[in-house]
């Protein structure tokens, strides 16, 4: 039976899936997670006609000519405005931030200005009417579609959420993700294996990689192999968004996975993909529930999950699932491709004028994560592609988790 190609794979994945409720969550709840519903401004800001420096606010048309004297007639502070409003021949002590008072159009900063002991103010520096003034709307109108859909909150966007009056933004409801790892030879990091065992890594990166895209997890750990263990777990993962596990998807004597999954009522959709590393990779469906099998080689769980888990999330959140591939020019030889469409860990480098260069590891064994941990990107070599040659451009995917 032929392998089915990946980009297949992720199409079938990705169809019909639609992005998840919406719910309203307050400010300091929002950071990382994604809007559902634009943000727009709920006030002007500023909201009033606001010095922007201390100084004395004033009528442009009373100081055309300078040195000249006005009367202080009080003062408006932040928080604490001038209640009545500027008559001609009059100015008023402001400070950075404070509203202008009716009237006033100008504020001449303070080191333009003597302030005389009989009171009266002396402007020795002229200015041009609205100089020094933040007029209102300055920064946004009520109204202005400050932050769109889709967007992944940082501190910046909060702030400006805040600014806006947005108290509690529409932000997707996080995916949950059930995961575990299966195997009688993995024991939880921390402890001390048998002779013929080894830790696991697997689930913690998965973990993390995913809670780093927008979702939330829940970890099973470590699940030996039984079938009855394994139909326990996935029981108990039946209201999770998406079901994730690694090891054992196979069909040797000891991998369970599979079965289990079908009797639970899964309805596997394929299994094996035309890729390196990651061809055991398996996807189902249970009701709304996703089902994605890993391989259990740490770099290929990896990087399938960077290939399907990925745009998956993404879609559910209401955001562009990708790709994300860029080009860069190879930094040594590459020899041609078979049938399948390889991911090659590798080394980028980035020259002052944006030109990126991207050098293989010699080796690529799938079991060896000190290599993927210090690769940047991932070379992507389209099934049965030519060898390549030093300086060629080809297609890489960053390594962003």
């Amino acid at each position: 039976m032929a392998l089915m190609p990946v980009e297949e794979a992720l199409s079938r994945i990705l169809a019909n899936v639609r992005p998840l409720p919406s719910e309203n969550v307050a400010l300091d709840e929002a950071l990382g997670r994604v809007l559902a519903r634009p943000v727009s401004a709920r006030r002007n800001q500023p909201p009033f006609n606001a010095s922007a420096m201390d100084g004395y606010a004033v009528m442009a048309d009373d100081v055309t000519s300078v040195p000249v004297s006005l009367t202080l007639a009080g003062v408006s502070a932040a928080g604490h405005g001038f209640a009545e409003r500027l008559k001609s021949g009059q100015c008023v002590r402001i400070l950075t931030g404070a509203p202008l008072p009716r009237g006033a159009d100008t504020v001449v900063i303070q080191e333009n200005v003597r302030l005389l002991p009989t009171g009266v103010v002396q402007i020795r520096e002229g200015v041009r009417r609205g100089q020094n003034v933040r007029p209102a709307g300055l920064d946004f109108r009520r109204g202005d579609v400050l932050l769109p859909a889709g967007l992944t909150l940082s501190a910046r966007d909060l702030g400006l959420a805040a600014a806006a009056n947005a108290a509690r933004p529409p932000v997707r409801r996080k995916p949950v993700i059930a995961i575990f790892a299966t195997g009688d030879e993995l024991v939880l990091p921390g402890t001390t294996p048998g002779a013929s065992q080894i830790i696991s890594s697997n689930s913690h990166a998965l973990e993390a990689m995913a809670a780093s895209f927008g979702a939330r997890i829940v970890n099973f750990g470590i699940v030996r192999d039984q079938l009855k263990a394994t139909e326990r777990i996935i029981a108990k993962a039946s209201n999770a968004d998406i079901l994730l596990t690694t090891g054992g998807a196979s069909v040797g004597d000891h991998d369970y996975v599979q079965e289990a999954l079908r009797n639970a009522g899964v309805d596997i959709a394929f299994w094996k993909i035309a890729m390196r590393p990651g061809k055991p990779f398996m996807y189902g469906r249970r009701k709304r529930q996703h089902v994605l099998g890993l391989p259990g080689n740490p770099v290929s769980a990896l990087v399938c999950a960077r290939l399907f888990l990925v745009p998956l999330i993404r879609s559910l959140l209401g955001q562009n699932p990708g790709p994300d591939i860029v080009q860069a020019r190879l930094g040594s030889a590459m020899k041609a491709n078979d049938g399948r469409q390889d991911y090659v860990r590798a080394r980028l480098s980035e020259a002052a004028d944006g030109t990126r260069t991207v050098t293989p590891f010699p080796v690529q064994d799938s079991s060896m994560q000190r290599t993927f941990r210090e690769a940047d990107a991932l070379v992507v070599r389209p099934p049965h592609a030519p060898a390549a040659t030093e300086g060629d451009v080809v297609d890489i995917l960053r390594l962003d988790f």
